[in-house]
């Protein structure tokens, strides 16, 4: 019996006894008096344990079968379920094993057997959060982790995600490095679903921004871009650098429970190749995050702009130099020599600058004031090489190092003093 079980007990026989009026002990227990009638009844008739409840100690109806709670438990405990917590272990038990149970029951479960233990409470240094943006694709916060998803199983991969601001609506591809290349194919995919976004706000890596070279005079014109940066500019998207990585937190969160989630998700499927782990996400972990963790945003209008005919996703997504035509129509691309066909030389090309795209595609467009060019590599000509074999060595010197070419002089006859004197006059 309980404190409040006794108070009430006590109200109740003072009522019984007369020392206080039905209406003054159901204002004390805040009963009605019809409440307090029935419990007087109950108190004459069966004595004082009538004022525990009835179904005291008794097991509830609705308490799951026993044997249920003995296989899920034995499911949890397999190794591909490893460190799963309860609110995501209720998840997978529903999905995958058809037992539907709270998060609270799994959490009881859980303890009960061993497989998850509550973690003390840390008192930590509230931060002020910055206000979400109002629409959807006003702002879209974009970053890289290089976290060990498939835990060892498969190859190493990459998540690259783009996360919107204003609705924590989420985008992201696995690739297999943190390159230019991978990362301009993963805005190709964003772009071609969804549009172009007024911003993206993005750490200060070297992919995103110029790194000044050290030891160099500070320069008074801006770095030039770089290939994800004149993307951007040809798209007319604009791009911020976060300060700090806590500046873009709605990113950097995101990671910390796909870290959790997606890892267990990928073990759960057997996920080993980028292939795998990119179709785990388009089919499960992407529109389950969208629907438990997206919010609406405060304008319903979207911001994206579409798509317009001058925006060649081939021709911007890639990566694009400058190159100097020569004399001889000729250009230099990565040690390589390409000729300009005749057909497509054109006044003013001699010194200029072409725009050169080495598309993902492996092909090569030149561009020449907005017109492409057709180009071909040029055949290095063969060096002749001739070996010591068949063009020996002229050496004036013999076996002993020393010089012969007075060898036999004083073998022959000498001439005569008249003779040496034509000979002289001869040749002078």
């Amino acid at each position: 019996m309980t404190q409040a079980d006794r108070d009430r007990l006590v109200a109740l026989k003072k009522a019984a006894s007369g020392a206080i009026t039905q209406r003054q002990a159901a204002t004390e227990l805040d009963f009605s008096e019809r409440q307090v009638r029935r419990s007087l009844a109950k108190l004459r008739g069966g004595g004082d344990k009538t004022i525990l409840h009835g179904l005291r100690n008794r097991q509830s109806n609705r308490k799951i079968d026993e044997e249920i709670e003995q296989r899920a438990v034995a499911i949890l405990k397999q190794d591909v379920y490893r460190g799963f917590g309860p609110t995501l272990a209720s998840e997978y038990l529903a999905k995958k094993h058809d037992i539907e149970v709270s998060k609270e029951t799994a959490r009881k479960w859980m303890r009960a057997a061993g497989l998850w233990r509550a973690r003390p409470q840390r008192v930590v240094e509230v931060h002020l959060w910055r206000a979400r943006r109002e629409r959807f694709g006003e702002l879209v916060q974009w970053d890289t982790s290089d976290h060990d998803w498939t835990e060892g199983r498969g190859e190493k991969m990459y998540l690259v995600k783009m996360i919107d601001d204003a609705t924590s609506h989420l985008f992201a591809r696995f690739v297999r490095h943190d390159s230019s290349a991978e990362n301009l194919w993963v805005l190709e995919q964003y772009l071609q679903r969804y549009g172009r976004p007024l911003e993206y706000y993005t750490d200060k890596a070297s992919i995103f921004q110029t790194t000044p070279k050290k030891n160099h005079p500070v320069r008074e014109e801006p770095l030039p871009p770089t290939q994800i940066g004149r993307a951007l500019e040809e798209l007319n998207i604009a791009r911020k650098d976060a300060p700090t990585p806590q500046a873009k937190g709605r990113v950097e969160r995101s990671f910390e429970t796909a870290q959790d989630r997606l890892v267990k998700g990928l073990r759960v499927a057997g996920v080993k190749t980028t292939e795998q782990a990119n179709a785990y996400l388009e089919a499960e972990y992407l529109p389950e995050w969208n629907a438990k963790f997206a919010v609406l945003p405060a304008c319903p209008d979207d911001a994206h702009r579409p798509l317009g005919k001058e925006h060649d996703l081939k021709a911007i997504l890639c990566r694009v130099e400058q190159r100097v035509v020569s004399n001889d129509y000729t250009i230099r691309i990565d040690g390589e020599t390409y000729q300009i066909l005749r057909s497509d030389i054109r006044p003013r090309m001699r010194g200029a600058r072409v725009r050169v795209e080495q598309r993902r595609s492996g092909t090569l467009a030149v561009r020449f004031e907005n017109k492409y060019l057709q180009v071909q590599l040029c055949q290095p000509a063969e060096k002749l090489r001739q070996s010591a074999t068949t063009r020996p060595k002229k050496t004036s010197k013999g076996s002993s190092g020393k010089s012969q070419w007075m060898k036999g002089f004083w073998d022959g006859p000498a001439p005569t003093l008249r003779q040496a004197i034509d000979i002289a006059n001869a040749t002078s």
